[in-house]
């Protein structure tokens, strides 16, 4: 019987994942996930200091005598009297006398003293210690994935080295007598390349983990046997194709003598009907439908949370964008649909091509997709709709008037 999709992703919920953590340098962290919570132990700044080139004032007088020039670096406590101030460069530090920083241009210098077009706020340009982030304040939270942001934080503190966990390690491997791969020669008219196998390679790679192509099984319980043991020191197993009811299709026969326990082999989605997620020993299993589309489309539904949960995310789970529908979806389907569309930034609309569950070319159209529920029959142009991205670079290829 098959399996709702949500039911289908709470059963990927149910299992507990505890990825390993490794310590690396935080030029090596980035897009890794973060396995500690990590929080200031110096003030930013970490000293009272100038916002800009100009004079630090004490007193509300109109003239004050120039007592020194402070420069960036430089530690000078001076005490200033009412009626006197200090030169000082941006980032210097701001000697406590000194009640508020006037920039150079709203100022008139003559000799050795100043005179100032008008009298700023008490602390006008003034960066205060710890006013960016105090001791105690967050950096990075366990769950989180390092960006170029977190390593700016990490080196404001002196923190050289961060835990993270441990890279995802996924085999992938393809079965099908009549498939080749790429780099080899079609040598029948029944032969065609491989296409899911390379694309579910570099999308796992694009999600974070690190995948390996273990090559092609012959279609018989011996060769895939034999893949699937090589296979089982990585953390996921994703094959594709030889999960349907084929008379050739042993890929199911094959993990199940292999020990595979079975969390749900159907799932109630087209298209993708096909596929089956399991665990042997620590190894998780999934097989998605051969159909290249469907293929896609369900690891966009249940890899990528899988990879998610095993690079140790703290918010693993699917989100998405409202937006409108560009045109109308029929979907008259007893199940699910899962669609994919391309989102402009202001609406969803469907490929040019001709979609189908076979097909390509159609997913290079798309940059986001939807689940359309079993009881919408129709979406009508206008009506607002939930995509879930794919890949996010969102430029434009002309120019584009961007100010709000």
């Amino acid at each position: 019987m098959p399996i709702d999709i949500y039911d289908a992703l709470q059963k990927i919920d149910e299992i507990s994942l505890t990825p390993p953590s490794i310590l690396v340098p935080i030029e090596e962290s980035i897009t890794k996930v973060a396995a500690e919570d990590l929080t200031a132990t110096l003030p930013l700044p970490n000293f009272d200091n100038s916002a800009m080139d100009g004079y630090g004032i004490r007193g509300s007088s109109k003239s004050y005598k120039i007592r020194e020039t402070i420069l960036a670096g430089q530690e000078k406590d001076l005490v200033l009297s009412d009626g006197e101030c200090v030169a000082i460069m941006t980032g210097a530090r701001v000697p406590k006398s000194v009640e508020r920083i006037i920039p150079k241009e709203m100022t008139s210098k003559k000799s050795d003293s100043i005179s100032i077009d008008q009298l700023l706020p008490l602390g006008a340009n003034i960066r205060k210690k710890g006013e960016d982030i105090d001791i105690g304040e967050s950096i990075i939270k366990k769950g989180e994935i390092v960006n170029s942001s977190h390593i700016a934080l990490l080196a404001s503190q002196g923190i050289t080295h961060i835990k993270v966990y441990a890279t995802p390690r996924v085999a992938i491997f393809s079965s099908g007598d009549e498939l080749k791969m790429h780099y080899e020669k079609l040598e029948g008219e029944a032969d065609l390349y491989n296409s899911n196998t390379p694309y579910l390679v570099a999308r796992a790679n694009e999600l974070g983990a690190q995948a390996f192509f273990l090559g092609r099984a012959d279609d018989n319980l011996d060769s895939l046997k034999s893949k699937i043991k090589e296979a089982l020191s990585y953390d996921l197993i994703i094959t594709s194709g030889g999960v349907s009811v084929g008379e050739a299709d042993f890929m199911k026969e094959a993990f199940k003598e292999m020990g595979l326990e079975s969390f749900f082999d159907k799932v109630a989605i087209k298209p993708g009907k096909p596929t089956h997620f399991g665990r042997i020993g620590a190894t998780l299993v999934l097989n998605l439908p051969g159909n290249p589309l469907a293929s896609a489309m369900n690891f966009e539904i249940f890899g990528k949370f899988i990879i998610n949960k095993l690079r140790g995310l703290s918010a693993p789970y699917h989100s998405y964008i409202l937006t409108k529908s560009a045109s109308n979806i029929i979907s008259k389907k007893p199940v699910d649909s899962v669609i994919g569309g391309y989102f402009d930034g202001k609406s969803f609309m469907l490929p040019a091509k001709k979609v189908f569950p076979g097909s390509v070319n159609a997913l290079n159209h798309c940059n986001c997709i939807i689940v359309i529920d079993k009881s919408t029959d129709e979406i009508d142009v206008g009506e607002e709709l939930k995509i879930l991205p794919i890949r996010w670079g969102f430029f434009s290829k002309h120019f584009v008037e961007f100010k709000s």
